[in-house]
């Protein structure tokens, strides 16, 4: 059940959504490449003034792909490291304002993509964790160091270091995710055009 990743434009913001069969996305090699090439194409594109990045119902991703991860060498698990945090860096890194609409499980690597987002909003049903770490796993895609910086040192490591889940409420309350929405994608949506209405404004005011 390969994962998948399509693209739409809604009124200047461009929509990622990760799709799977099972309603599971996972964030194979493949799909980690599509990230890249959207996010390159969003710097580009003078038309597009955001991005919003969600899944499925059921989650907005749960992880790199267990195949993939089974079959790496040490080379190969470094390589693969570095892979992930390049396109993380890359969402972090945008001049444009990328958000994340999470509904559902947000766990282990789709964490850290949501983590790289510029913003959050998640639905009331949606639950965040790093299960690795129950496992005695570690990301190795940039969560170590995000997490820290958004909900504090202590309860990073909490869930970094037993895989506990927060669930929305808690995820709100310690600024993990800024709003908690009926829809999260639309609201994020709506965050992003704002984000970049006020990008905009200040850029041609500082023009003048």
């Amino acid at each position: 059940m390969g994962s998948r990743l399509s693209a739409a434009h809604h009124d200047g913001i461009l929509l990622l959504t990760l799709e799977s069969d099972d309603g599971f996305p996972r964030l194979e090699r493949r799909i980690l490449a599509e990230i890249e090439a959207q996010v390159a194409k969003l710097a580009g594109t003078h038309e597009l003034a955001g991005a919003v990045i969600t899944g499925t119902d059921r989650a907005f991703a749960v992880g790199a792909e267990i195949s993939e991860l089974a079959n790496l060498t040490p080379a190969s698990a470094v390589e693969f490291a570095r892979r992930g945090q390049s396109v993380m860096r890359a969402v972090a890194n945008s001049a444009k304002p990328i958000i994340a609409a999470t509904r559902g499980y947000c766990m282990g690597g789709g964490f850290d993509l949501a983590l790289a987002c510029h913003a959050r909003i998640a639905s009331s049903d949606a639950v965040f964790a790093h299960p690795g770490g129950s496992l005695g796993i570690i990301t190795g895609w940039g969560g170590t160091q995000r997490l820290p910086r958004l909900i504090g040192r202590g309860r990073a490591l909490d869930m970094l270091v037993t895989g506990r889940r927060l669930d929305a409420r808690e995820a709100f309350a310690c600024g993990l995710v800024q709003k908690i929405a009926d829809d999260s994608v639309v609201e994020a949506l709506e965050q992003a055009r704002t984000i970049a209405r006020v990008i905009d404004s200040r850029l041609n005011s500082t023009r003048e």
